[in-house]
């Protein structure tokens, strides 16, 4: 889910949710780090609290619920989060503690089922059908969970029990905080239908500017509009993508993933940077250079993470899962750069920022969707023509425009008397 929270949908059933067929979980950590840290601060368990480092060019890791309800959120400038809250406790992060506690709250799911599918230090998917025999139905396999987390670990989680991936995750949104939430098999469409649009996974602010301009502002709105109009409004591959979730229909299966399993790139700047474009060009070179690592493994990745360190060292990680896997560098890119402008973070300043692809699988049997608009020979094929040159005249002989200096593109001009586009590519 978003930052943005909504109201649960009303059920026109006053028996308890039936649970037949939901073997699907989504569990997630409530302010997981801010969580965590207050383990050792008790007496500020109910106050606002805000993780991040102490100076004012930082910004927000995590936040109490008591803090967000004035408005503090995650990736925010430390400096507008103190104004908002300026009663808060700031408190520095401990990665050290977290990564500790997700290794504990992982283990815990592989003693429930061995089908989990982390998205990130706190949260993931399980497929409960195969433990309904040994430990009882998905809702009370959910609250066993939930009991289990906060026993063991002093944290609460929330939980969505439903019978695809895209209904558990709205679900664990809805339920929080410290709540657990089933959509039954014949209640889908009606509890998805009752959201507005926003509340869809993948919905991004411009997706939901665009969905608004055509006049739709429920998920109802979207599944009642013809699929060719949300083809031409919101292209080839969101507008049938984001019908079918208005139906909520989601084939996807939860999918063991070994989080090791990743392959990436960071770069650290010599400065700290506040320049959005520069970033911009800094995320290109390095969902190339992903790209290429995981088309030289043979492998494609399903999710795209990346990592921004700012000047204080703070570090957060933001990540999206595809709808099909890739190794096409434009794709990679696209989707790195939405994660990035997604944190708004205007001028803050940064040290690091890295992509990595994660959920890898062989490249050899995988289905490879391609898009009704790419042309017969479309950035994959780019993508190995660059990788061919690059293996006979050495790395970054072919790259994108946009990533040669200002003096190397002076320099070429002179030498060849051509000019250069500054989103396609170039070579030697």
């Amino acid at each position: 889910m978003s930052r943005r929270q909504y109201a649960l949908p009303q059920r026109g059933d006053e028996h308890p949710p039936d649970d037949t067929g939901c073997t699907v979980l989504h569990v997630d950590m409530d302010a997981f780090y801010a969580s965590a840290s207050l383990l050792s601060r008790p007496e500020l368990v109910g106050t606002p609290v805000i993780i991040g480092g102490g100076g004012n060019r930082g910004v927000v890791l995590s936040a109490t619920y008591e803090a967000r309800t004035f408005g503090v959120a995650s990736a925010m400038p430390m400096a507008r989060a103190r104004r908002l809250c300026p009663t808060a406790t700031v408190v520095a992060p401990d990665h050290a503690l977290y990564s500790a506690i997700s290794a504990a709250v992982m283990a815990t799911f592989e003693t429930i089922t061995p089908v989990v599918e982390p998205l990130s230090l706190d949260e993931a998917f399980l497929d409960v059908s195969g433990a309904i025999r040994r430990l009882g139905n998905p809702a009370r396999i959910g609250q066993l969970i939930r009991d289990t987390i906060h026993d063991e670990q002093g944290i609460t989680c929330s939980v969505g029990v439903a019978p695809t991936k895209f209904v558990a995750k709205l679900a664990s949104g809805l339920a929080k905080p410290d709540g657990m939430v089933v959509v039954p098999r014949d209640e889908v469409v009606t509890f998805v239908q009752q959201l507005p649009v926003g509340a869809l996974w993948g919905v991004g602010d411009k997706t939901e500017e665009a969905l608004l301009r055509l006049g739709l502002h429920t998920v109802a709105d979207i599944a009642h509009t013809p699929v060719d109009t949300l083809r031409r409004a919101l292209g080839e591959s969101a507008g049938p993508h984001l019908h079918d979730l208005s139906w909520g229909r989601d084939p996807r299966h939860v999918e063991v993933q070994r989080r090791e399993r990743s392959i990436g790139s960071d770069e650290t700047f010599e400065f700290d940077v506040d320049d959005p474009a520069y970033i911009h060009r800094q995320l290109l070179k390095l969902s190339d250079r992903t790209a290429a690592r995981v088309r030289s493994a043979g492998m494609l990745g399903r999710t795209v993470t990346i990592r921004v360190r700012f000047s204080d060292f703070t570090t957060i990680t933001r990540s999206r899962t595809l709808r099909d896997p890739t190794d096409v560098s434009r794709e990679i890119f696209d989707t790195a750069k939405g994660l990035y402008d997604a944190l708004g973070l205007q001028r803050a300043r940064i040290r690091l920022v890295g992509v990595r692809m994660e959920g890898l699988v062989e490249s050899e049997g995988a289905p490879i969707q391609g898009t009704l608009d790419e042309p017969d020979h479309g950035w994959r094929d780019a993508d190995r023509a660059v990788d061919r040159a690059s293996a006979r005249f050495g790395a970054g002989s072919v790259r994108p425009a946009s990533l040669i200096s200002d003096r190397e593109r002076d320099r070429r001009r002179g030498r060849q008397g051509g000019a250069e586009s500054g989103t396609g590519q170039t070579s030697t």
